[in-house]
């Protein structure tokens, strides 16, 4: 198989996210893309500290700048690098730690009462 050198920044950007760590999970987040009144929901299906895929209805076209709004990393400029049927790559303007948006972040309120309380009650052992 002849091996080909990636020649446009989108080619080298793609074969980069193509060889880092990606993380398969199936989450949504707010997607900006400019002239758009508000965001667009899509279904983060790989994400990695470089990149992601999307999945979406929403039109967008190769090489337009976005912004992800992403769970507990907040938004992350980028922009589009390829585009298929319902899917489409991007490519972050800075890196992020994939582990963080899969984080669950749980607000003291959203506890339930049985297990707040006990931070409260003694801790007793038994003989």
């Amino acid at each position: 198989m002849e091996s080909r050198v990636p020649t446009t920044l989108d080619e080298e950007v793609a074969a980069l996210s193509r060889g880092a760590d990606r993380d398969s999970l199936f989450m949504q987040a707010d997607l900006l893309l400019p002239g758009q009144a508000g965001p667009a929901v899509v279904r983060v299906r790989n994400l990695s500290a470089g990149g992601m895929l999307a999945e979406s209805p929403v039109r967008v076209e190769q090489g337009a700048t976005v912004e992800v709004d992403l769970r507990n990393v907040g938004p992350v400029p980028g922009r589009v690098v390829w585009v298929g049927e319902g899917k489409f790559g991007i490519a972050f303007d800075r890196q992020i730690n994939p582990q963080a948006v899969r984080r669950q972040v749980v607000k003291k309120a959203e506890v339930p009462p049985h297990i707040s309380a006990l931070d409260r009650a003694p801790f007793y052992r038994r003989r």
